[in-house]
C-alpha cells in the first residue's frame, strides 16, 4: 500500500477545505454527504476501522495518535502496518453535525512502526 496511491483516491471526493497536503501527511475538511465514499476508500486501504472497535488500541498506537489530536470516542481510527510502512488516518465529526476533519499520516520518524 502506498501513501500516494490513497491520496490519489481521495481526489474523488469534495473536499470543503483542503488544509495540508504534503509527502506524509494530509489533513481536509469534508462534508456530511461525502463521509461514507471517503470511509469506502479508507476501508480500500487501510481495512476495517481500528477504532472504534471491541479490541483496546496499544500503547504505541495510541502515542503515535496523540502526537496529532488523539482519538475521542465519537471519531474513527483506521490504521494499517506493513513491515515499516505505517499509515493511519482519523475522522472527527464537527458538533455542527455537517462537516469532518480527516487527518492521514504516514508514519514517519519513531512511529515508522507499529506492532
Amino acid at each position: 500500500m502506498k501513501f500516494n496511491e490513497l491520496k490519489a483516491e481521495l481526489k474523488h471526493i469534495r473536499f470543503d477545505t483542503l488544509r495540508m497536503d504534503s509527502d506524509n501527511y494530509f489533513e481536509a475538511v469534508v462534508v456530511r454527504d461525502e463521509v461514507e465514499k471517503l470511509k469506502v476508500r479508507l476501508e480500500k486501504f487501510l481495512g476495517l476501522s481500528a477504532y472504534p472497535s471491541k479490541d483496546r488500541l496499544s500503547s504505541q498506537i495510541e502515542e503515535a495518535i496523540e502526537e496529532f489530536g488523539g482519538i475521542r470516542f465519537d471519531q474513527s481510527l483506521y490504521l494499517r502496518n506493513e513491515g515499516k510502512d505505517t499509515v493511519f488516518a482519523m475522522l472527527w465529526p464537527w458538533q455542527d453535525g455537517c462537516h469532518t476533519t480527516v487527518k492521514i499520516i504516514h508514519g514517519v520518524g519513531k512511529y515508522k512502526t507499529l506492532p
